[in-house]
């Protein structure tokens, strides 16, 4: 070909590349690239520009493919994590803001969590809730529909979160399913990204409970009372921990219901025998719980807390107001009406308790105390 005439026709084919979007200098390099191929070319074409142009936007494209191949490569290496341990943290804790979702309400946002990333069956989930399984099945089903619907780019409920992390680890405690391990190591992630007491008060309650669970069981899985417990079994490592966390919450002065449970559960950590238990101190604070709350299950805690403190025909006149149908209503009653000697109704109601108990070890636990209790009966003498 004849070379003058290609190079007269560099800027108007370098021109034509910068208008169809290549910079200067790649235009600059595919027209010397095309000048090549066309020096090299046996036979000279009838529009020799056309076919540089051709040529040229080729050579552009090929070079630009290959520079962005280049730089993805590299960019891939750049967000390759380093080497080694791999960290404790994972995305669970972000799929349990994700089903807190803004748009549901928390009761339906807290069952979808427990169900889809907690592993709670829906009956599980349904005794939480004191509902029929039927009415939690449509509840999480109505929730997965709305969040599938929804966008996920906002921001989760930490109430909520805080709610189900309560709920799962109260769940893996009972003994039904594992997850109190597992709860705690999402409490502990949640409350140092939080600034919010709460976080704290509850990652303090998990430890101090989870502190009592080596001595929560006897030889096959028997249930042990809180007063029957051996203490040295308690981890008092995780005592002091949920302690301080707890003080550290408390000094925010910003009281919510988890950390009134945790004092509760630290004024029980410190007493080093049933005996010592100060159960004024533990009554007061289930004041505090229950003006957070108005849970009747706080209400019938408090019972228990005021049968102990002020004996137990106080307690017996606390469940007076409260609804009998309500779960462990009977056992407290058995509890109380046993401590104030009236053995005889105190072992049909352990009984009743027993029969009314969903959990196995807390049926068998429940029918043992009303044999006790009628042996002990049987034994006593006629007043």
């Amino acid at each position: 070909m004849n070379e003058p005439q290609l190079r007269e026709l560099v800027p108007a084919v370098i021109g034509v590349l910068v208008r169809r979007g290549a910079d200067f200098a790649a235009a600059e390099d595919a027209v010397q690239e095309a000048l090549i191929r066309a020096l090299e070319a046996e036979e000279q074409p009838r529009d020799l520009k056309a076919w540089l142009i051709s040529v040229a936007w080729r050579k552009f494209l090929d070079a630009a493919r290959a520079e962005k191949a280049r730089r993805d490569r590299e960019l891939a290496v750049e967000a390759e994590p380093p080497g080694g341990p791999v960290p404790a943290a994972d995305d669970t804790l972000r799929l349990y803001f994700l089903c807190a979702h803004p748009t549901l309400p928390p009761s339906s946002a807290v069952a979808l969590t427990l169900r889809a990333v907690g592993g709670l069956t829906t009956r599980q989930i349904a005794a939480a809730y004191l509902v029929p399984e039927a009415t939690m099945a449509q509840r999480i089903s109505r929730a997965k529909k709305r969040i599938a619907e929804a966008r996920l780019d906002e921001p989760g409920d930490l109430a909520t979160v805080l709610r189900v992390l309560y709920l799962v680890f109260n769940e893996g405690y009972g003994g039904d399913v594992d997850l109190a391990a597992e709860a705690i190591r999402l409490a502990r992630q949640l409350a140092a990204l939080s600034a919010e007491p709460e976080a704290a008060g509850l990652l303090a309650l998990m430890l101090l409970h989870h502190a009592r669970r080596a001595s929560r069981t006897g030889p096959g899985g028997r249930l042990v009372p809180l007063a029957e417990q051996d203490r040295s079994r308690w981890d008092t490592e995780l005592i002091t921990e949920g302690v301080t966390i707890l003080q550290t919450a408390l000094a925010r002065d910003r009281l919510g219901e988890y950390q009134a449970q945790a004092a509760i559960a630290a004024l029980h950590a410190d007493a080093r025998t049933a005996s010592e238990t100060d159960w004024v101190q533990i009554v007061e604070w289930y004041d505090e719980l229950l003006l957070l709350t108005g849970s009747p299950i706080v209400r019938l805690n408090r019972a228990v807390a005021v049968g102990e403190a002020d004996g137990p025909r106080a307690g017996l006149a606390e469940i007076a107001e409260i609804d009998p149908a309500l779960p462990r209503y009977t056992a407290v009653a058995a509890y109380l009406r046993e401590r104030a000697g009236d053995l005889d109704h105190a072992a049909d109601l352990y009984a009743e308790a027993a029969r009314a108990a969903t959990n196995l070890a807390e049926r068998d636990h429940l029918t043992r105390e009303a044999a006790r209790v009628r042996h002990h009966e049987r034994k006593s003498p006629p007043p």
